[in-house]
């Protein structure tokens, strides 16, 4: 077996909002609240899941009616669970890096270092209006998550902490209790130039959305490249749709009647708002630029990643993901409870045995 820095990492949407992870009307048995979610954080955990990612929504949307606040969802998770990580999603913006701080601290305290961030800079300019913030230019959001990021693991690290930047100001402050060791993981999303160029300077973690294995390799090598030049490292998460059945037949007839049964208006405008936030970028792209509507009816394109299929078929395509530099999967469920804990029993069993495989024919060769 690799050791454990070695293996890739399986981390799963947390359903802290309602309407599921798909704009379809498909059924889904999975539910937004606390008792569903605690079960959840326990099944994934006994499935060999590292992380789970709690989402940010202002505003309903989408088939998004209900909406539970992420870092208060967060500690609920990790006070059901003992070996789980939880990545609280933080907005700047609503949130100010001196609260986000002694917010995250004191969990990290509580949790034995349990939590992490998720920094979203924001790309629903409806949601900004609604709660009276200010909406900022693309390239600009960007430039504030990057002062937000330096803020926060400034004042985690630093006594008399100061810091003079556009967005965010702070003299001599020292916030007692810092979090726990290790330091809580900073990660981050986004696949314009400016998403990926802050990675690459200041963030432990970059999530994609969901692509081809060679879409990937692009932006994984990209900003490998440009961390290096920075002194930097950066970890790579990548976001895909699990579908994982008996047989491929099934596995794609899910998949099928999943896109079947979108909800056309639903998709339609997630699309319109999500390429719109794109081409406000300088180069005019963005995570979705070159999303079909059945790509868009996952939100973050995971059909794309295709891990549909098979339990082999699956783990196969996920070393593929490892061989070029992936160090994480972020996979969302139709099903969560009995398709984390099917996952967890025929998936990663499969995924472990091939990297031990893999590992041994490199000692071998040594």
């Amino acid at each position: 077996m690799t050791a454990n820095h070695d293996q890739i990492k399986f981390a799963y949407w947390v359903p802290n909002v309602s309407g599921g992870l798909v704009i379809s009307k498909i059924e889904q048995r999975t539910g937004w609240d606390i008792d569903y979610n605690r079960r959840l954080a326990q099944i994934a955990e006994q499935a060999g899941f590292d992380y789970a990612l709690s989402q940010i929504r202002f505003t309903a949307g989408y088939g998004a009616e209900f909406q539970h606040e992420p870092v208060a969802f967060s500690h609920a998770l990790l006070a059901a669970t003992t070996k789980l990580k939880v990545i609280a999603a933080l907005l700047p913006g609503p949130w100010n890096p001196a609260v986000a701080a002694k917010q995250i601290a004191t969990i990290s305290q509580l949790t034995e270092g349990r939590v992490a961030v998720n920094i979203v800079s924001g790309w629903f300019r409806g949601e900004f209006t609604a709660i009276g913030e200010p909406w900022l230019d693309h390239d600009e959001r960007y430039r504030r998550s990057e002062e937000f990021i330096r803020s926060l693991r400034g004042i985690w690290t630093q006594d008399s902490f100061t810091f003079r930047g556009d967005f965010y100001r702070f003299s001599d402050y020292t916030l007692k209790p810092k979090p726990a060791q290790p330091l809580p993981e900073i990660f981050q999303g986004g696949s314009s130039r400016a998403a990926r160029d802050m990675a690459a300077r200041v963030s432990d973690w970059y999530f994609t959305n969901g692509n081809s294995v060679d879409e990937i390799k692009k932006q994984v090598d990209d900003i490998r490249a440009k961390a290096r030049a920075n002194n930097h490292s950066v970890r790579i998460g990548v976001n895909a749709f699990a579908i994982a059945r008996d047989s491929e037949v099934e596995a794609r007839s899910v998949l099928n009647e999943i896109i079947a049964k979108a909800d056309p208006e639903a998709v339609n405008a997630f699309g319109h708002e999500v390429k719109n936030a794109g081409k406000a970028s300088p180069e005019g792209q963005g995570n979705w630029a070159k999303s079909s509507f059945e790509d868009l009816v996952q939100y973050n394109d995971g059909f794309k990643t295709n891990l549909i299929g098979t339990p082999e078929q699956i783990a196969e395509r996920i070393i593929a993901l490892k061989k070029i530099g992936v160090d994480l999967v972020l996979l969302g469920f139709l099903h969560f409870q009995e398709e984390v804990e099917y996952f967890g029993r025929r998936v990663i069993p499969l995924v472990r045995a091939l990297e031990a495989d893999a590992a041994r024919h490199v000692q071998a060769a040594e």
